[in-house]
């Protein structure tokens, strides 16, 4: 059986022992600009939410209007957060094909998925706005703001899905390979 020993150590060694680490600094540099506005639409819908549970179980009579909001809220972080997942390559993909292809097969059919992936956001984009177009003058029903403002954040994630699609299909062709073709290299697991 062995036996603990505890050694004896003052108060000003303890103290010391912080002075030794290095306070670390936050790197804030890997989040993007959609990062940080899906944040914050983010924290706008937690509020309304938690405004709407307020009103509704404490001072039972809740706001209706917390609810549209949050409502729309969550379609500004979903589809502008949509980016921040284009830009990181983090959307569901199928990669099972890409192991049993040589390489130039699968370069080929990944850049392909590079341009389809382009041309649907294009494309979503022009849907979108003519989207707009049409519906963007009417009402919300709780505040009589112009729902056009809910689209815009839409049209603006698309846009920045559309920019990233761009900026990634660019570093995959200078780089040789996707994520599809070596997920390994992105997650850290290839040697």
């Amino acid at each position: 059986m062995s036996v603990e020993v505890h050694k004896q150590i003052t108060a000003d060694e303890i103290a010391h022992t912080f002075e030794d680490e290095v306070p670390k600094v936050a790197d804030l540099s890997q989040y993007a600009a959609e990062d940080w506005l899906a944040l914050a639409i983010f924290w706008i819908m937690a509020l309304c939410v938690f405004l709407q549970f307020f009103t509704r179980y404490v001072l039972n009579d809740s706001y209706a209007w917390t609810e549209e909001i949050a409502t729309y809220c969550l379609i500004g972080v979903v589809f502008i957060g949509s980016a921040m997942c284009v830009r990181l390559s983090r959307h569901i993909q199928v990669d099972l094909i890409y192991r049993y292809l040589s390489q130039t097969p699968a370069r080929v059919l990944s850049t392909v998925i590079d341009l389809i992936r382009i041309a649907f956001f294009g494309y979503a984009i022009k849907l979108v706005w003519q989207f707009i177009q049409i519906i963007g003058d009417e009402r919300m029903t709780t505040i009589k703001f112009q729902k056009g403002f809910v689209y815009y954040a839409v049209l603006l994630g698309f846009a920045l899905m559309f920019a990233r699609s761009i900026q990634i299909a660019v570093e995959n062709w200078r780089r040789g390979y996707s994520i599809l073709e070596r997920p390994g290299a992105f997650d850290g697991t290839e040697g």
